[in-house]
């Protein structure tokens, strides 16, 4: 008995603060979420891979790589289910193993079941009496082998069943006129016979699905195969088998059922002292092979699907490596094609050593170039536009100022600055219609070999030949030689319009009665030519400009007195050859222990390879 109440509130938990159950609750949620949330992850990865299966079977070249594996394959296995002489070792293994049963069989039976009619053989006492000399007397061979005694049922029946039941074959024995004695099929307990009932008339028909089936596996497991028919139990000589054995011959024979299961059977002779008793025919059961040679195409089929499905993998991660990079690129170049934006960057897989990634290199090179092309063209049109419209804008000018001249000195200067502009305007048009079309004119043409030597030496005597109030001359000179030591491949016209421009402009910078020497040498794998001239030489920051387009720096002529085209053709030409142009000062010593070197003119520099 309690002296006091018990409170039972004190054995519950406190309450919990309300930012403690809002926590527990959450880690309750995110336990109960936890496997969801598994669950959902490999859903979404499910719908991943599929999605990249489709992707990529959505392509012709994917299509292609898998129908032509998974084809060889199929041609693979039909070769080893159909070709392969499996079937045929299998029957001929069964064959043997059924004629030595069969002999050992035949002999038990031989030996202990043939019914013997009489033990004791008795002599005439009167014939041994009467017996001549080299005369004997004794009981007929046929008598001695009893080779009218039949073979008992009753003996042979135990025999057989205890042999033939653990080989799972069939056994019959025939006598010497066909009839059967014995079936192992009929065979109940010990020596008891097994009646069997034949199937009721309104039994159920196969269907048309499983006669098409029984149909299928006729016609492809018969070939020249004879039909296996069911005798009567007097008609044991419709067997050529059984026909043979009783003429004392081992005989087999392979037929195939209604069902197109084969059936191997073999016959082997009863004798005893070379005298034939019977016959005994052993038989496989009716799916007794074609169950071992299912067996072994459905392995090979489970090889096959295994196989397939690698196969498949494989070659869809073949395709992706192929497939999808080849897409990209075509469409990086549709993009190109289409200009979409302003500069479509061609994927980068160069990384991959192989053929996809020269491809890709080699497209991202010639988009560069297209690209740089075109922006060429821009600039080319961009800095025409600006050049046509200096004198366009100087001849409006003395156009619209030529009626309001009253002076004959105002007009007379008008009329030579209208002279002067249309001057300029046509050296600008012939100069820029040059430089247009140069680079199609070295597509077209093929590279030949060209004689340097003898370009030099036609362009030099032209050049002199030409009378200018300047009196300059132009010099050449060889350094080393030999035959075919000046010769590159190129365009002989555009070469010599090269050196003709580099001799021109060497004159305009020369002083009057001054000399522009031209120098060809042979440097290993390339040939040089330098023109130089007596002038006042590049200032260093104009070194590069020199060569862009419309680019003049001649303070000590007058304006528009050139193109500023002429050393950017040039320029053009010789890279267009593979050869490089640049200028650079000669310096010549200077007077006096002080004096530096100073600048003895500009020397341009044109490097060719050589052939």
């Amino acid at each position: 008995m309690l002296d006091r109440p018990t409170d039972l509130s004190q054995n519950k938990a406190p309450p919990l603060a309300p930012a403690e159950a809002q926590a527990e609750a959450e880690a309750a949620d995110a336990r109960h979420d936890r496997p969801r949330r598994g669950v959902g992850r490999a859903i979404d990865l499910l719908r991943r891979a599929w999605q990249f299966f489709v992707n990529q079977s959505s392509s012709s070249l994917t299509r292609r790589i898998v129908v032509l594996n998974v084809a060889g394959l199929l041609a693979l296995s039909i070769g080893i289910n159909y070709l392969s002489p499996f079937r045929a070792r299998l029957i001929d293994a069964r064959v043997q193993s059924l004629l030595q049963q069969g002999q050992i069989i035949a002999h038990a039976i031989a030996d202990s079941a043939t019914a013997e009619t009489g033990s004791a053989i008795t002599l005439d006492p009167e014939k041994l009496q009467n017996l001549q000399p080299g005369e004997s007397y004794g009981p007929s061979e046929d008598a001695l082998y009893g080779i009218d005694f039949p073979i008992d049922p009753t003996r042979v029946a135990p025999v057989l069943r205890d042999l033939v039941s653990p080989t799972k074959t069939r056994a019959r024995i025939y006598d010497r006129d066909g009839v059967l004695l014995v079936d192992s099929r009929s065979l109940f307990g010990r020596g008891d016979v097994l009646r069997s009932d034949l199937p009721s008339p309104d039994a159920k028909r196969p269907s048309l699905f499983d006669r098409a089936v029984v149909a299928m596996r006729l016609w492809l497991n018969r070939g020249d195969l004879p039909l296996y028919r069911e005798l009567g139990p007097d008609q044991g000589k419709g067997y050529p088998e059984v026909t043979q054995a009783l003429n004392g011959h081992d005989a087999s024979m392979v037929r195939i059922n209604n069902r197109g299961d084969v059936i191997v059977s073999v016959a082997v002779p009863v004798q005893r002292f070379r005298a034939v008793r019977g016959a005994l025919m052993l038989s496989t059961q009716g799916a007794d092979i074609d169950n071992m040679v299912t067996a072994e195409r459905l392995a090979i089929l489970k090889v096959f699907l295994i196989a397939a499905a690698v196969m498949v993998i494989l070659s869809i991660l073949l395709a992706g490596t192929i497939a999808e990079p080849v897409r990209r690129l075509a469409d990086a170049a549709e993009s190109v094609r289409r200009r979409i934006q302003s500069r479509v960057e061609i994927p980068d897989f160069t990384r991959r050593r192989d053929e996809i990634g020269h491809l890709s290199g080699t497209l991202r090179a010639m988009t560069n170039a297209l690209y740089s092309r075109i922006e060429g063209i821009e600039r080319f049109a961009a800095d025409v536009a600006h050049e046509l419209k200096n004198p366009l804008t100087s001849l409006r000018s003395a156009v619209e100022t030529m009626p309001v001249a009253k002076a004959e000195e105002s007009r007379k200067r008008l009329l030579e600055i209208i002279q002067h502009d249309v001057r300029r305007l046509d050296r600008l048009i012939s100069d820029i219609s040059d430089a247009s079309r140069l680079d199609a004119e070295l597509q077209r043409q093929e590279a030949a070999p060209v004689d340097v030597a003898k370009l030099l030496n036609t362009v030099v005597a032209v050049a002199n030949e030409v009378n200018r109030d300047d009196a300059i001359k132009v010099k050449l000179k060889f350094e080393g030689g030999g035959l075919r030591a000046f010769q590159v491949p190129g365009h002989d016209s555009r070469l010599g319009q090269v050196v003709d421009n580099l001799i021109e402009n060497a004159r305009s910078f020369s002083p009057p009665g001054g000399t522009v020497q031209v120098t060809c040498r042979r440097q290993k794998n390339h040939v040089e030519i330098f023109v130089d001239d007596d002038g006042p030489g590049v200032r260093p920051d104009a070194a590069e400009k020199i060569f862009e387009r419309f680019y003049t720096d001649r303070p000590h002529q007058g304006f528009g007195q050139n193109s500023g085209l002429g050393l950017s053709i040039s320029k053009q030409i010789v890279e267009a050859h593979g050869g490089a142009i640049w200028v650079e000062n000669r310096m010549a010593a200077g007077v006096g222990a002080d004096a530096g070197p100073e600048i003895a003119g500009a020397r341009f520099v044109v490097r060719l390879p050589a052939t």
